[in-house]
């Protein structure tokens, strides 16, 4: 059921590399939750979302590689790329301090991380570093 519900193994040479650098995204999210919790709840519930998207996204993957978990891994990491960009270019409630503050050390491990799973999983997807010595055609 679960392959069904996945689709087809892509088979991907990126699926370690998407793998990782989820679970890093996710881990550079973690000693910020608390803190953005008590400062701007609604983030620090945010935060604890795609921690656990992103460990959930990288576990899928370890099981199977289809099409369906990489554009979710893209959808997911890109907004979270646009969310701090968003909170660096615009106050948001409880978060003033932000704007203009781009080099946030785990920041920047975030958006590094978030944007390696999006140009992996998207080359992933676009069928290139296949495992299969298969011909695709366009």
């Amino acid at each position: 059921m679960l392959n069904r519900a996945l689709g087809p193994s892509l088979n991907s040479r990126f699926r370690p590399l998407v793998v990782v650098a989820a679970v890093v995204a996710a881990a550079a999210h973690v000693p910020v939750i608390a803190p953005h919790l008590d400062e701007a709840p609604y983030m620090g519930a945010l935060f604890i979302v795609l921690t656990a998207a992103c460990l959930v996204l990288a576990a899928t993957l370890t099981v199977r590689d289809s099409e369906r978990v990489y554009a979710l891994s893209v959808l997911t990491c890109g907004l979270a790329v646009v969310g701090y960009a968003a909170t660096r270019l615009v106050a948001f409630p409880m978060l003033a301090d932000d704007v203009g503050n781009w080099f946030e050390p785990l920041g920047i491990v975030s958006v590094l991380s978030e944007s390696v799973v999006i140009v992996a999983a998207g080359l992933a997807i676009r069928g290139r570093g296949r495992h299969t010595s298969q011909m695709a055609w366009s």
